[in-house]
């Protein structure tokens, strides 16, 4: 996947999108005039940038997206995690989890997430 960097301002509209996928650009005004305070041409300039960046495409005034909301954050997470901590998760589970103790739920998450990946690896 491509490198895409969001502004703060564009990842929540791109949020927002996500949230109500597939909208009306019509409807994106409306919710973008409640939750930013946007004119219609703010919410269409913004819109553009992001269908531009490849996040979403709008087909005749209906937005869809191109790459989901799940496919984006992992795609930043890895990036993050390769530049910060050279490509190491056991690094980074080492600095999130200093500070930040685990509830039992989360640790059996995190469990069930690598007996997944390793299974998933092993095919």
């Amino acid at each position: 996947m491509q490198e895409i960097q969001l502004g703060v301002i564009e990842a929540k509209f791109a949020d927002m999108i996500w949230e109500h996928q597939p909208i009306t650009s019509s409807e994106l005004v409306k919710l973008s005039a409640v939750e930013f305070n946007w004119k219609r041409t703010t919410t269409h300039t913004v819109l553009r940038r992001l269908c531009d960046k490849g996040l979403f495409r709008n087909d005749k005034g209906m937005v869809h997206t191109v790459i989901s909301r799940q496919d984006f954050y992992a795609g930043q997470s890895r990036k993050y995690v390769d530049e910060a901590f050279h490509g190491s998760l056991p690094a980074f589970i080492a600095a999130f989890t200093k500070y930040n103790s685990l509830t039992s739920e989360e640790a059996a998450e995190i469990r069930k997430m690598i007996d997944d990946a390793e299974e998933n690896g092993d095919g």
